[in-house]
């Protein structure tokens, strides 16, 4: 994840510290992560050695590790949960991160999910790792607001900022094992379902303010919103926040082609302008000249999203049967 990124570049720059080695999945693995950084160029541009790994618990990787014999390991962005055995091998233990203010919102994807769900902050979590999901002892936390234009890209980049500036505030501590920390009652909090691309169909018979929220939640650099138009896959990757004076009409209808402005599309409370689209192997393209040049015109419709589908991508209901994950 591309908040490792941060985390790394204030450990190279630190004084206190050695950095043996940085471990990150083989190229196969890590291009298929949403928001995957690039350390693989950091550790060569610092002289720092490089392990790909994609199963850090495996008797091999944590014979590695342990010959090594760090003082401690930082852990940031890794998504699969680290067993016991690699956890007792640094000398003060592993402390890692969870974009969120824990216990709220444990799992996957926090940040993806505070802003789909319209909620105003999130944060950053630091914690000393043990084996269960995001319930570590709490180090520290800072909270980081999420705007009406923010995307979940411009919000993990503070999520990645707040993570590091936790890092060098804490080191000294952290390397000789008297950080703070605070233990978390298990009963607590919530745990977040896994989302997949699937998820990220638009349910255009809801409000424009959460049809806003839904777009900036999953657009780059993770796989984005899309609709379905005439059988066909359409991604909707930017939209206007609502003034609340944008037309309405049937939800999911293409109201107007706008040069210069955009696509208006229907929802359920007014219209939402999508700045922002492309088809599903496309990048971006500005929506309006991109729906000229595609066919899509005012009077197209967005197919509606059944019921069962809509709960299942708000994490209220199991994958409908015959639904794609």
């Amino acid at each position: 994840m591309h908040e490792a990124q941060a985390a790394l570049t204030a450990l190279l720059r630190s004084p206190l510290v050695r950095v043996t080695a940085v471990i990150t999945p083989p190229d196969e693995n890590r291009h298929r992560l949403s928001g995957a950084a690039d350390l693989p160029g950091a550790a060569r541009a610092a002289g720092v050695p490089l392990l790909r790994e994609s199963d850090l618990n495996t008797p091999e990787t944590v014979a590695r590790i342990q010959a090594l014999d760090p003082d401690l390991m930082v852990v940031v962005g890794w998504t699969r949960l680290l067993g016991p055995e690699l956890l007792s091998v640094p000398r003060y233990g592993c402390v890692g991160f969870h974009a969120s203010l824990l216990p709220r919102h444990r799992g996957r994807a926090p940040v993806n999910w505070a802003i789909l769900r319209g909620e105003q902050v999130t944060g950053n979590t630091m914690m000393m790792l043990d084996p269960g999901v995001d319930t570590g002892d709490i180090v520290d936390q800072r909270a980081v607001a999420i705007g009406p234009q923010d995307t979940c890209g411009t919000v993990y980049d503070r999520v990645a900022q707040a993570g590091a500036d936790m890092l060098l505030a804490h080191l000294p501590a952290l390397l000789t094992g008297t950080a703070p920390r605070r233990p978390q009652d298990p009963a607590e909090g919530d745990v977040l379902p896994r989302r997949t691309p699937a998820m990220g169909i638009i349910d255009w018979n809801r409000p424009a303010s959460a049809v806003h929220d839904w777009v900036r939640a999953l657009t780059t650099p993770y796989p984005g919103a899309f609709g379905v138009l005439d059988g066909e896959r359409v991604m909707i990757w930017r939209t206007r926040p609502p003034s609340g004076a944008e037309p309405g009409g049937p939800p999911g209808s293409v109201l107007a082609v706008e040069p210069g402005r955009g696509v208006l599309v229907a929802t359920r409370t007014g219209g939402v302008l999508v700045t922002r689209m492309s088809g599903p192997s496309e990048p971006p393209h500005p929506a309006a000249p991109w729906s000229l040049r595609t066919g899509v015109r005012p009077g197209d419709r967005f197919e509606a999203v059944p019921e069962g589908v809509a709960r299942w991508v708000l994490g209220e209901g199991p994958r409908p049967e015959g639904v794609a994950r």
